[in-house]
């Protein structure tokens, strides 16, 4: 439920928080705030995990010069590759973290069915399936705020591509693994932490051409396909890394 805080009906003290109806009850505070709280969200997981979300009004850190830059190309390969204005690349893996559990979770899949529906033991089972994804979708979560976390702290103006994933998915053959990548999370993380501690995000046009421009010479090489991981301007003779070159292409933007 949500409710208004107008008579500081929700409070912390301690390891409690007080609920409105509910009372004080014990808790585990995942990250301190300073702030005048004005609602409170109570939700349950499939796993049957109570989380409390507090709404907290506080002032919007002030805008910060930029100083450090940062251009980052997201991809299925890595997943982005990042050059900063000291022209420094670093590539960061794909965690592939559905892919990595995917047996795990056809098994528990396999066992659910067999459990006649109604039971104990099909409850056991579904309860089981519910802890592996949730595993998943928190490893991919933990990683998604880690790096998005650093990359706000370290630059002052982060620009990253414009993808759309919903229609990329239309791709059967791709579709698993660009819904397990978590790209539009990952910007949707960036933005917010970067108004939040008063950082510039760029958003590149969606049909920017990246991966197509030389990044030595501004030459438009055409269209690539995917499997075309390096290639030579025609233009200068410059031998570029697909990705290390759109990054670049993307770190153009924040000039």
């Amino acid at each position: 439920y949500t409710t208004n805080n107008q008579h500081g009906t929700i409070r912390i003290e301690g390891d409690r928080v007080r609920l409105p109806k509910v009372g004080f009850i014990r808790f585990t505070q995942h990250r301190i705030f300073d702030g005048e709280i004005r609602s409170a969200t109570v939700a349950m997981t499939k796993t049957g995990k109570f989380f409390v979300s507090l709404l907290v009004e506080q002032p919007d850190e002030p805008w910060v010069p930029a100083e450090h830059k940062i251009g980052i190309d997201l991809g299925l390969g890595h997943f982005a590759v990042m050059t900063n204005d000291a022209l420094v690349t670093e590539k960061v893996p794909n965690p592939r973290n559905l892919r990595e559990a995917e047996e795990r979770l056809r098994r528990a899949q396999r066992a659910l069915s067999r459990k006649k529906p109604g039971s104990r033991n099909r409850e056991k089972a579904r309860l089981v399936l519910a802890k592996k994804h949730e595993r998943v979708k928190n490893r991919r979560h933990d990683f998604l705020h880690k790096l998005s976390r650093r990359i706000v702290d370290e630059n002052q103006v982060v620009v990253v591509e414009t993808l759309k994933p919903r229609e990329m998915m239309q791709d059967r053959r791709l579709a698993k693994s660009i819904g397990d990548a978590g790209w539009g999370e990952f910007v949707r993380q960036l933005e917010y932490k970067a108004r939040f501690y008063g950082r510039t995000l760029i958003k590149a046009d969606p049909w920017f051409a990246s991966t197509q421009v030389c990044s030595s010479c501004g030459e438009n090489g055409g269209k690539k396909g995917l499997d075309v991981r390096e290639w030579t301007c025609d233009a200068c003779g410059a031998h570029h890394d697909r990705d290390v070159n759109a990054s670049l292409n993307l770190l153009g933007l924040a000039d």
